[in-house]
């Protein structure tokens, strides 16, 4: 009981420390809870909304099937469960903008991809629809209300009879714009309405679970081949789902990269202070010896203080992750998916683990720093430490360059090379808090880096996708164009002996200069025909090097699963959306038919921008237009998304490098009380006493940061490692300009310190501190 009193008392004695040391532990549970929450949360709840709604495996297009055809495929082995639909797109003109409706007819007995409703029904006459809540929301639209749409040219009316959220479209495109896409369903009563008769276009497939969703594929296209087969896809490969599977991947990614970071640098604080708090009290210990005290007690005494730190950091991270993170996470996740009824809760054990790795830390930090003086004898631990030998400094070999030092900066030198320990200890605490910093500011730049290359990579004005392969080679185009290029897109699956990833490798002609790549440093490369460009994403994952040769399989079953060797020719920075990259050429070299789905067009001026547009958007056959503006919403959604995560990141990283160095800033004027009140009675003035302090901390932080600038790219580099995957390239370079910032940030950091300590300074009791141990 005495020894908690003891405790309590030296809480009090160091109020500013726990309180710090309190600020550092709140920060890491802040992170560890908040990320663990948002990782699991989000992968607990699609999974089984994939479940409950029934995401279909399987997607095969027609140009037109009937429901026989579709009762008779569902037979083919491998195939659990088979709905027929049809399948159209409808568009809407506001007074600012245009908009797009996928919209698809829902089977009576609707057991694949069925809808959440959020308020009214499904539609049962034909001249019902459901629409897109969000969609509805934008546009505000209500159940019971007319809306007419333009399908075909025509005019077509119906009434909404209610609003929901479909599994399908948990992620609509890029950016989630709401305002300008939106999707609906109609009852199959309403399909002759539409087409003039009844059929389908569509085919949704529930695979028996484990059966091989490709080799499925085959089948269902061999037995279609009486059909007007156009194409298919499987779920993996739907923009909707793999966009959430990458977005889990790397949440739970950042859940475990970034509080591991924070609890190392937690610990290294941690350490630091301990040995420096129990070397100070070094006269208490063998007091406490004296009286008998056993050993194991006084180690459990001084470890208390890292435990109690850890209980109140933890709660007060939990506490505020709960009132400010998780409100932040339902917002992003909000603006980010649809996903109905979805929330994030504090599970009440999270705050466990960092009790648990906090204190585990803080005890080994006591017991390493303890043991050494706890196997001292009584007596030999109650003498102060003998006085260090001062050899003389290096600069005193110069006299003439000694003597023009002044007094007070003599003071400075003498005393960090006196206790060049100490001064590491303290150099070591600022070392890691710079570090802290250029990884956060170099985090954050590099999520700016990722949306500013959106812009530079494609430079076109618009780019249209075809809904037939065939269209494209009897289009003919308008005037005003300055220059235009083909492209196709392949679903691929990159293989390197037992690995096995989806891709998608990019094909266009050669003279392409619509789309840019840049190499190492950012350099210009171009295609070439001799071989394929790879991102630098799955070149650093599986090891590949120019001049390497990799294996691509077509996954289209068009392409009847053709697996060919290609080699590299180029590697490229991409960082948003990696793809594989070769020339119409060099696909032909493998006897692959090049068939383009996509026209890449650059407008003469910004008058035949608004001509060439309006053309294309009389096409029946495209499927949908991309401009600079879709290209630019989308750099700045990757921004919106990500950077409060940095943010917060950069916020904590500022909170945990003061709670550093003003911890150990303050242990510095603690251990210096007797050199400082011997200063105090010599005369020193409050002001020149405060300046030693600063200079001397200004000189240590100018040594840490030197120290801290190489670690600091290899820091940096781990973490972009760690957060990189295939499917997403972090910019692994930092700028002068983040290392400016941050050293800048650092040394203002420590100014702070120092001002906030000038009271301590002030507190010193002269006579108590010049009193004789002996």
């Amino acid at each position: 009981m005495k020894l908690f009193k003891k405790l309590l008392r030296d809480i009090k004695q160091t109020t500013g420390q726990f309180l710090a040391f309190v600020l550092v532990i709140t920060v890491g549970a802040f992170f560890y809870t908040g990320l663990v929450t948002l990782s699991d949360n989000l992968s607990a709840y699609t999974k089984d909304y994939f479940q409950t709604h029934n995401l279909s495996d399987l997607n095969v297009y027609y140009d037109q099937i009937s429901k026989q055809d579709v009762t008779e495929l569902g037979k083919i082995e491998g195939i659990q469960n088979v709905e027929g639909r049809y399948s159209f797109d409808a568009t809407q003109s506001f007074e600012d903008t245009k908009a797009t409706l996928k919209v698809h007819s829902i089977p009576v007995n609707n057991t694949i991809n069925k809808p959440t409703m959020i308020e009214g029904s499904i539609p049962s006459r034909k001249d019902q629809i459901l629409l897109d809540s969000h969609y509805a929301n934008v546009h505000q639209y209500k159940v019971g209300e007319q809306i007419k749409l333009s399908i075909n040219e025509k005019d077509v009316a119906f009434t909404i009879s209610g609003l929901g959220e479909n599994v399908e479209y948990a992620k609509k495109n890029e950016t989630q714009d709401h305002k300008t896409s939106g999707f609906a369903y109609v009852a199959e009563a309403g399909v002759p309405r539409i087409a003039g008769s009844f059929y389908n276009n569509e085919m949704m497939i529930d695979v028996v679970e484990g059966y091989d969703v490709d080799r499925l594929g085959q089948n269902v296209e061999a037995q279609s081949k009486n059909l007007s087969y156009v194409s298919q896809i499987s779920k993996e490969r739907t923009f909707n789902y793999s966009q959430l599977q990458q977005t889990i991947h790397n949440n739970k990614l950042m859940s475990k990269v970034i509080p591991l970071v924070l609890f190392i640098i937690e610990a290294i604080i941690l350490f630091l202070t301990m040995s420096r708090i129990i070397d100070s009290q070094r006269n208490q210990v063998g007091i406490m010896k004296a009286l008998g005290v056993k050993n194991s007690s006084i180690m459990l005494h001084y470890m208390g203080f890292p435990v109690l730190v850890s209980i109140i950091g933890s709660i007060l991270g939990c506490v505020v992750a709960a009132s400010l993170f998780i409100p932040m996470i339902e917002a992003s996740n909000a603006r980010s998916y649809s996903l109905p009824n979805i929330t994030f809760s504090l599970s009440s054990f999270s705050v466990i683990p960092p009790i648990l790795l906090s204190s585990a830390f803080g005890m080994m930090a006591c017991y390493l720093s303890g043991i050494g003086m706890l196997r001292e004898r009584a007596a030999q631990a109650m003498r102060p430490k003998p006085p260090k030998k001062m050899k003389k400094l290096l600069i005193e070999q110069f006299p003439g360059i000694w003597r023009r030092i002044s007094y007070s900066n003599k003071l400075i030198l003498r005393n960090i090379f006196l206790n060049k320990q100490k001064a590491l200890a303290s150099s070591v605490g600022v070392v890691v808090s710079t570090v802290l910093l250029i990884t956060a500011f170099g985090t954050q730049m590099s999520l700016q880096r990722v949306a500013d290359q959106i812009e530079e990579v494609n430079t076109y004005d618009l780019k249209v996708e075809y809904t037939r392969e065939d269209e494209l080679e009897k289009l003919q185009l308008p005037t005003g164009i300055e220059s235009s290029y083909h492209l196709s897109s392949f679903p691929v699956e990159f293989v390197k002996g037992d690995d096995k990833e989806n891709a998608t490798l990019i094909v266009t002609e050669k003279d392409n200069d619509l789309i840019h790549f840049f190499g190492e440093n950012d350099n210009p490369i171009v295609l070439e025909d001799s071989g394929v460009l790879v991102p630098k994403s799955y070149a650093d994952h599986y090891q590949i090097a120019v001049g390497d040769t990799i294996r691509i399989k077509f996954a289209n079953p068009s392409f009847a699963n053709n697996t060919v060797d290609m080699k590299v020719a180029q590697i490229s920075n991409q960082y948003s959306n990696p793809s594989f990259y070769c020339t119409i050429a060099y696909l032909k070299s493998f006897g692959i038919d090049y068939k383009p789905t996509s026209l890449l067009v650059k407008a003469s001026s910004a008058a035949d921008l608004a001509n060439v547009r309006q053309f294309f958007e009389q096409d029946k056959q495209i499927e949908f237009i991309k401009d600079k503006n879709d290209l630019k919403e989308s750099a700045q959604y990757i921004l919106k998304q990500n950077s409060f995560l940095f943010i917060m990141f950069i916020i904590c990283a500022v909170i945990l490098s003061f709670g550093a160095i003003y911890t150990i800033s303050s242990i510095n004027i603690y251990e210096r009380n007797r050199e400082l009140a011997t200063l105090k009675v010599l005369g020193y003035q409050k002001s020149k006493i405060n300046r030693l302090i600063f200079l001397e901390n200004m000189i240590l932080t100018t040594f840490a940061v030197i120290v801290a600038l190489p670690i600091s790219g290899y820091m940096y580099a781990i973490i972009v490692e760690a957060l990189s995957s295939t499917h997403q390239q972090i910019p692994d370079q930092l700028s002068l300009f983040v290392i400016l910032v941050s050293v800048l940030l650092a040394f203002l950091l420590t100014t702070l310190s120092s001002l906030m300590l000038r009271r301590k300074v002030s507190r010193i009791n002269m006579i108590e501190s010049l009193k004789s141990i002996e």
